[in-house]
């Protein structure tokens, strides 16, 4: 299938390695999935909030839990890098 200015549509990467290159390296599966702002601003959005947990945690809480909330937007990238995936993974196979 080509484009209207004849550029080849490319084949989406499977949802799974998607996950995979998520779940160790934080913001670049939303690089791979042609997101890098949101790559760039889950990464950056993930240190900050680290930051400010771990700076407004009390002493005796873990250090899990000091860097909660840098965790939880990992979590939340993560998602997002896998629902993208799959999403558009079925716009492809729609289309072809």
């Amino acid at each position: 299938m080509t484009t209207t200015d004849n550029q080849t549509i490319q084949k989406p990467l499977d949802a799974k390695l998607v996950l995979l290159v998520a779940i160790f390296l934080p913001g670049m599966g939303q690089v791979i999935n042609n997101a890098p702002k949101r790559g760039f601003f889950m990464a950056c959005f993930m240190i900050i909030l680290g930051l400010i947990t771990f700076n407004l945690a009390q002493p005796h809480i873990s250090m899990i839990g000091k860097l909660s909330g840098g965790i939880f937007i990992y979590a939340i990238s993560i998602l997002d890098a896998y629902y993208w995936a799959k999403y558009r993974m079925e716009i492809f196979s729609s289309e072809h």
